[in-house]
């Protein structure tokens, strides 16, 4: 297992495991959203990284040794950016929140700023998918994207998973949270994001592939 940890501007960590970075540390710095979970600070010496190599201009004290990090999704929310450069068949999975008009916006300074820090994020996360999709269009790569609020029926598939849109955008509405999820909700979002990559990769990248037989919790539905 490859246990680097690395930046393509400060450099590559050799073992982040052996220098104090578990696999929990990890998962806590991918979800550290802020203002309230982020950031998280890391620790490093300078030796514990790898040779510096020409793009890497910032391979030195104190980039190399303290490390501020927040959620991935502050710079690239559909996690594009290393697949892009890498692959010609691209799949993505959109499982963001949709911003919502606000016909009374909030005047305090601090309310409005996240007001546009939301609208930023937006932003950015729809020029993604519009890059996306138009690649798909142009044929400059292959793969599908679905997300959370996709209408299963614009696939036009003869025999999609039965996923009603009245019913998944109910699921897409539940909001993220630091708190438990019933079992149950957590079993319809989990059939509903099978049974919508299932419409997309049959429709988009692969039309052979067989329709599954039905629903990861068959019981739970969606």
């Amino acid at each position: 297992m490859n246990s680097s940890m690395a930046d393509w501007r400060v450099g590559t960590v050799r073992h982040a495991k052996s220098s104090g970075i578990s696999l929990a540390v990890a998962v806590a710095a991918s979800s550290a959203f802020p203002p309230v979970l982020s950031p998280v600070n890391l620790k490093f010496k300078h030796s514990d990284y790898r040779e510096k190599s020409r793009t890497e201009d910032l391979h030195k004290e104190p980039f190399t040794t303290d490390v501020v990090l927040t959620d991935g999704g502050v710079y690239d929310n559909l996690g594009l950016e290393t697949a892009w450069k890498r692959y010609e068949t691209v799949l993505v999975s959109d499982g963001g929140a949709k911003i919502e008009p606000e016909a009374e916006p909030w005047q305090d300074w601090a309310l409005h700023y996240y007001r546009i820090s939301n609208i930023i994020d937006n932003q950015v996360r729809d020029l993604r998918k519009r890059q996306v999709v138009g690649s798909f269009v142009n044929k400059s790569r292959k793969g599908a994207y679905w997300g959370i609020r996709t209408d299963i029926s614009h696939y036009e598939l003869k025999d999609p998973l039965n996923a009603p849109f009245k019913k998944t955008a109910v699921l897409a509405n539940i909001s993220t949270r630091l708190a438990h999820l019933e079992p149950e909700i957590q079993e319809r979002l989990i059939n509903w994001g099978y049974a919508v990559c299932d419409a997309a990769l049959r429709r988009h990248v692969k039309h052979a592939l067989p329709r599954p037989d039905g629903f990861v919790y068959p019981e739970a539905k969606v």
